[in-house]
């Protein structure tokens, strides 16, 4: 397998990729350039490379030795809907839109990883590399799934990091069970009749149904859930109204749930719809509630996270891997390729504290190049472990 001097010495090649990357984002599904880079790079290497699989994915293959067995790594090409304000010299070129989530430190990271396999990867076996589109909330991995990814490419086991701002810097953290949470979004209509503002007994006031039920909604995690079942409930958006002196006939509120027990979907959906019926009928509007089931949790499988955990003690040393912590309510749409696959792990390398602003999602976000070598050398250990030579 490459050295570790051979990952140092490509490191600073890598970075720069992963700053190429940063200074051109692209939003889901609409990823052409970075795709194009990142084909035109695997295709350099040697690798055979898949533009066809699905949307503006690229998926490439390795295979060395004779063994069957087969596993993937998976890196996300997406950047966010965001106006960069970190003053740095390779930043966002395209307004509005920036790697606000370390999405090109991850793909940087798989390039660098297929470039030492392809060059002395000693491994038996196959390593299918998926750069997926759209990880941010449109849920490219599971568009991948139902456009045919794992039968064209089936694998035993499927792996992925992600770079982890408030996780000690250089840690690597896996845990067996659930390590990212299930996210269901709602949104709920309250119709009424409207009215003027100053003649409120004339109509039916959906406002004040939207107000009430933000409030009622509360309870059902803190009153419907078991106090010792994670689960998180958040009014994020309230419209209605255009005129300050006119009742609106309609008023919408939007929200998002996350828990890791799966069943704790239907469980919401229920719960929210008879809190919103309830609060309608006591205000005389009408309620209407969509509920968008999104992506389930990220819960490693034993196998996978034991395999993981050694990959990372490998990578960094036993007392730098951590698989005891507390797991994030936040969500990844790996968990559709984790689900699908059956067998993987999905794990965090830390970036250490960080300030306001400059965490995942926030504008002044910035990747931690000191990541990309332990990226590279964890990934070239998951190979070794996963796909050792016989004997």
């Amino acid at each position: 397998m490459p050295t570790d001097d051979r990952v140092a010495e490509i490191a600073p090649e890598v970075i720069a990729w992963r700053k190429h990357i940063h200074a051109n984002p692209e939003l889901g599904f609409a990823e052409h350039q970075t795709a194009a880079f990142v084909a035109a790079k695997l295709s350099e290497f040697g690798l055979a490379v898949h533009a066809d699989v699905s949307q503006t994915a690229v998926v490439a293959t390795l295979t060395k030795g004779n063994s069957k067995r087969a596993i993937a790594l998976r890196a996300e090409l997406d950047a966010l809907p965001i106006e960069e304000m970190a003053e740095i010299d390779y930043a966002s070129k395209n307004k509005g839109v920036m790697h606000a989530c370390g999405h090109d430190g991850h793909t940087a990271i798989l390039l660098g990883t297929a470039k030492l396999l392809a060059e002395s990867g000693d491994f038996d076996g196959t390593v299918v590399f998926i750069f997926q589109p759209a990880e941010e909330v449109v849920g490219g991995g599971k568009k991948m799934i139902e456009d045919g990814l794992l039968k064209r490419f089936p694998v035993d086991k499927v792996f992925a990091v992600h770079n982890w701002p408030g996780f000690p810097k250089g840690q690597i953290g896996v845990l067996s069970g659930p390590q990212m949470a299930a996210v269901d979004d709602f949104e709920i209509r309250f119709h009424g009749s409207g009215c003027h503002a100053a003649m409120p007994h004339l109509g039916d006031d959906p406002v004040l149904a939207a107000a009430s039920f933000i409030t009622a909604v509360q309870r059902v995690v803190s009153r419907s859930i078991d106090p010792l079942a994670a689960a998180v409930l958040s009014v994020t958006q309230i419209h209605g109204g255009r005129f300050n002196n006119f009742v609106p006939t309609e008023a919408k509120v939007e929200g998002t749930c996350r828990f890791y027990d799966p069943a704790l979907s239907d469980h919401c959906a229920a719960e929210i719809e008879r809190v919103a019926q309830a609060v309608a009928a006591m205000h005389g509007v009408t309620a209407e509630l969509s509920y968008k089931r999104g992506y389930p949790p990220v819960v490693n499988p034993a196998a996978g996270a034991a395999l993981a955990a050694l990959a990372g003690q490998d990578t960094v040393g036993t007392e730098r891997v951590s698989t005891d912590f507390q797991p994030s309510m936040g969500c990844e749409d790996f968990a559709f390729l984790l689900r699908g696959v059956g067998d993987g792990a999905y794990a965090w390398i830390g970036a250490g504290d960080v300030g306001p602003g400059e965490g995942l999602h926030g504008d002044r976000f910035v990747f931690d190049d000191d990541i990309v070598p332990i990226g590279m050398r964890y990934f070239l250990n998951v190979v070794q472990r996963a796909l050792p030579h016989a004997g």
